[in-house]
């Protein structure tokens, strides 16, 4: 495949613009750390929502979407389709409560809700652990998906793929902060989607698949096209339908979809103008992130069953590709060799996008962990604003460089999301409590991040989770994940009981502040009042359940949109035209709930 005058005129282009872009901003995001990480908190929800589908819309997802499909069907998208509920409880319930807090980052959370030592050490180690370990694991699945693209369309050996990618992210990155990562987000997602788009179409009407009626007749395909798992087949049904939508939505830490919003989601919270334009700003992200794109890569992972049925077929293909990167993820890049000139260059340009987007938000999201949550708070209490900026260059410019190292270690981009999700495991459900539970604290969040990890790496990298798990274990393969989440579970909740809970001084200013509902603060309400001091005004409106029943309406929302999609493509009429009716009475509830949710607190 080579590129023409055209695709090259396309691509630097992009380059051009982004970098422009930096420069332009680069003065106003070095005036301080709000700036640099914030963008001043003064952005609206159309913008923050764009910026957080770009970023998700990294070069990984649509690897990871094709090794899904290709392995387990369309139905393996599961896995990650079951974080919409979790995303639409960020919408209604805590969006509004993150921008309330008005921290600078969400781990500054920890001494907002908690206190003394514990507090400092649980913001200075997640600092570390979440901003340079995770951070970098999600980097490096990110940039493995842009190794193989190098190697497969374009003959790239890895240190010349990163080496190019990482180049021009990394400089643009480093000077325009956090507002040029979100405007450039803006550009960046729709070039991005336009080359999905425009690669589904290709892909399906290639001739050796001859178009969706011949696709979807096709041998190779049939067996993959449900929706559903098969119902009959207990570890599939169990694996990729009844544990995600049971426990993983609610027990996982996975960037992007934390439990209670966390991580860039929750930066760009923080960074909106208003408690509405966030909420605004994850309902958008939610809506297209789940149901607009997904389509565009299962119709070029369904097509690349009929032209590369196995990776024996990948492998014939592209002979230079290493055999420690051939995976079923390689067959997303391999269907893009047949684009046509012009829009090779856009789906190229619109890959790169994708990269950029993802690496950028990580580069400034990590680099604000480590100089608010860490260097701030453990090295130099005292440091000026200048100082911190500079720090924050330094620390995007190293985490690139990790990021790339490691992606030269791994294999596909279903190895990197089982890893993230087995290190998160059982820790979720405190992000979803600690708003509305006072008994929860510092120790509680030691506790499930400590045993979490522990347990995950016995069962993933030692011979015990052979022993215990799989076909020659004593249990089924697929109780590994609820069995991390149960011990973790266990553990913390033993301990929140066992050690005392946060000084009431801490309880009373974190309530003033956020003013959580539910009866979970009752004791430290009458505490207060014990003391002579109000907490709760007698006027104050309650709208909890109603975020929960709108959550509920969302979600079902956004999945009848989602399938509706599908069964239009598949020319299944009946089952279509009935869910996009569902839909549009779950709209017409949610508007009449949006209403109330925003005259009222929560």
């Amino acid at each position: 495949m080579e590129l023409q005058t055209i695709d090259y005129l396309i691509i630097f282009g992009l380059f051009s613009t982004i970098l422009i872009i930096g420069i332009v901003v680069s003065r106003k995001a070095g005036k301080n750390t709000s700036e640099f990480f914030l963008s001043g908190r003064n952005l609206p929800w159309w913008l923050l929502g764009m910026s957080m589908v770009a970023t998700t819309f990294s070069t990984d997802t649509p690897n990871l979407v094709t090794d899904l499909v290709r392995t387990k069907g369309v139905a393996g998208n599961w896995v990650w389709w079951a974080f919409l509920i979790t995303g639409m409880l960020t919408v209604f319930i805590y969006a509004r409560l993150w921008r309330r807090s008005n921290v600078k980052t969400d781990l500054e959370f920890y001494q907002l809700r908690y206190s003394g030592k514990p507090a400092k050490f649980l913001r200075g180690f997640r600092s570390i652990y979440l901003g340079l370990l995770f951070n970098v694991l999600a980097m490096a699945g990110v940039t493995l998906a842009a190794i193989k693209i190098g190697e497969v369309m374009l003959g790239l050996s890895p240190l010349w793929t990163v080496g190019i990618a990482a180049l021009i992210t990394v400089i643009f990155s480093a000077i325009g902060g956090f507002r040029g990562v979100v405007y450039t987000d803006s550009v960046l997602f729709f070039v991005a989607m336009t080359g999905a788009i425009g690669a589904a179409y290709v892909s399906v009407n290639h001739e050796a698949v001859g178009g969706i009626s011949k696709l979807l007749a096709h041998p190779n395909v049939t067996e993959k096209i449900s929706i559903l798992p098969d119902v009959t087949n207990t570890e599939m049904l169990m694996t990729l339908l009844v544990l995600p939508l049971a426990v993983q939505w609610w027990s996982a830490w996975y960037p992007g979809s934390e439990p209670g919003g966390g991580g860039y989601v929750a930066q760009r919270m923080l960074a909106a103008k208003d408690e509405n334009h966030a909420i605004g700003a994850t309902f958008l992200f939610n809506i297209l992130h789940y149901a607009l794109r997904p389509w565009a890569w299962i119709l070029v992972a369904l097509s690349s069953l009929v032209i590369f049925p196995d990776l024996a077929s990948i492998k014939q293909a592209f002979p230079n590709v290493s055999a420690d990167k051939l995976g079923h993820d390689l067959a997303y890049p391999a269907m893009l060799t047949f684009l046509p000139p012009g829009l090779l260059g856009l789906v190229l340009a619109s890959l790169v996008a994708a990269y950029m987007s993802t690496i950028s938000t990580h580069l400034n999201w990590g680099a604000s962990y480590i100089v608010n949550d860490f260097y701030r708070q453990t090295i130099d209490e005292n440091a000026s604003e200048k100082t911190l900026v500079y720090i924050g260059r330094i620390a995007t410019v190293l985490l690139m460089i990790l990021s790339i190292s490691f992606a030269l270690t791994l294999k596909n981009a279903a190895q990197f999301f089982e890893i993230i999700l087995m290190f998160g495991a059982g820790s979720g459900l405190i992000f979803l409590l600690r708003w509305f539970w006072w008994r929860i604290n510092a120790w509680s969040e030691i506790t499930a991040m400590t045993v979490s990890g522990i347990v995950s790496i016995s069962l993933t990298f030692t011979s015990l989770g052979d022993s215990l798990f799989g076909d020659a274990g004593a249990f089924p393969g697929y109780l590994k994940y609820p069995f991390v989440v149960l011990i973790t579970t266990v553990s913390w909740l033993a301990v929140t009981f066992l050690t005392p809970p946060e000084d009431d001084e801490i309880l009373f200013s974190f309530y003033k502040k956020i003013r959580p509902s539910g009866g979970g603060w009752k004791p430290v309400i009458r505490r207060a009042e014990e003391k002579g001091e109000t907490l709760k005004k007698t006027d104050q409106p309650t709208n909890l359940a109603e975020g929960i029943l709108a959550t509920v309406f969302g979600t079902l929302l956004v999945y009848c949109v989602l399938f509706a999609s599908g069964y239009w493509l598949y020319g299944s009429y009946a089952r279509a035209g009935g869910l996009t009716v569902l839909a549009i009475v779950l709209a017409f509830l949610l508007i009449r709930m949006w209403r109330k949710i925003r005259m009222n607190f929560i």
